[in-house]
């Protein structure tokens, strides 16, 4: 049985990524052994195929440049001394331990790009930073030979760069339809409320949460369920508590995992993916939530920018938002009849038939073969 690494930087308890590219691999016989970070002290199973083990690494410091040069580190050595015949990295952030271990064991080295990292919004108002990042991107990405990412925009972005050739393998879901909510997942006193508008995804700037919030004040017989975690938490909850929202039109869930999250998702009227234009990544986004609502068959509403654009226009699963302000989303949302949503709907269902894990995998056949 052939060993493969995966490595993260994250703690892995909702990136439903590397879990369905660690479980492709397991079926296909390597026995797969994924790194990333303890943030908790308690965390449930990843996978239940006995060829996948997590190793969480729990360090002194989570933020700034220390913690990057300490996480690369311990992450070095711990790929050295591990069994492997292939290095699977994710994002720039792990890449520089994984190409100095394929280099000096020759070990096929495979770049998994979630993002354009340098251009996310974290970094807009970080030049120093982000410069140092372009850097390291820049010396990388020439010698990678085999590279993929998530969006065409981003793989074009990429070879314009640096001429390196990015296939496209989105992050799609498992064909599967929820037929029962388990009880503890059951969102009925919130239903009660008002139709579920749901945004599922990390709480960070750019993400148009705050106008999604701001408008549910100005709505009346909907509720706005936001299933995820992030940077901008407190301050989220602070705005909907000022708008006198919070727990009344607006609910946060926390951090739900990965394989748990489409309960919730088949409970929602409507899902948001209002990412604003802040930055190339943002721009070039094709996030996983708007393939999960079409899965779930739950339309959408989301921004034009050009990946989602695409995506909604050509399976008609939604509606673009023409304008980013709160006026504006109200009356869309109040704009959708009996007949269109049922219509989005029923686009939903063909759609996900085609937009799903088990067709996506086909692509990666390539790279570890």
């Amino acid at each position: 049985m052939k060993n493969i690494t995966i490595t993260v930087i994250n703690d892995l308890l909702t990136d439903n990524r590397v879990l369905k590219t660690a479980e492709y691999l397991a079926d296909k016989g390597y026995r797969v052994k994924i790194f990333g970070r303890r943030l908790q002290k308690d965390y449930p199973p990843f996978s239940s195929k006995t060829n996948i083990t997590v190793k969480r690494f729990k360090l002194p410091v989570n933020k700034g440049k220390l913690f990057y040069l300490y996480y690369n580190f311990i992450l070095f050595f711990a790929l050295i001394f591990t069994r492997k015949d292939i290095l699977l990295t994710v994002d720039l952030d792990t890449l520089l331990p994984n190409f100095l271990v394929s280099h000096f064991q020759n070990k096929k080295l495979v770049y998994d790009s979630h993002e354009l990292f340098t251009e996310v919004p974290e970094l807009i108002d970080r030049p120093k930073t982000k410069k140092i990042w372009l850097k390291l991107e820049a010396w990388f990405l020439p010698k990678l030979k085999y590279c993929y990412t998530v969006s065409p925009s981003i793989a074009k972005e990429y070879k314009n760069r640096y001429g390196t050739e990015f296939k496209v393998i989105r992050n799609l879901p498992y064909y599967e339809k929820v037929k029962n909510i388990p009880d503890n997942f059951k969102l009925d006193h919130i239903s009660q409320k008002g139709k579920i508008l749901l945004y599922q995804g990390a709480l960070n700037k750019g993400r148009g949460i705050e106008l999604m919030i701001k408008t549910m004040a100005l709505l009346d017989g909907f509720t706005l369920v936001i299933a995820g975690s992030g940077d901008l938490g407190n301050e989220l909850k602070k705005l909907a508590a000022e708008l006198n929202v919070l727990d009344q039109n607006v609910f946060f869930l926390g951090r739900i995992p990965a394989n748990e999250l489409k309960y919730i998702t088949v409970q929602a009227y409507l899902g948001l993916s209002l990412e604003e234009e802040s930055g190339l990544n943002y721009k070039y986004a094709l996030p996983n939530k708007l393939f999960d609502y079409i899965m779930a068959e739950v339309p959408q509403i989301v921004s034009p920018l050009p990946e989602m654009k695409k995506i909604v226009g050509k399976y008609k699963t939604g509606i673009l938002l023409t304008k980013h302000n709160k006026e504006t989303l109200k009356n869309t949302i109040l704009s959708i009849t009996a007949v269109q949503y049922n219509e989005m709907k029923k686009n939903c269902e063909i759609a996900s038939k085609e937009l799903n894990w088990e067709n996506e995998t086909k692509k990666l056949e390539k790279y570890f073969s």
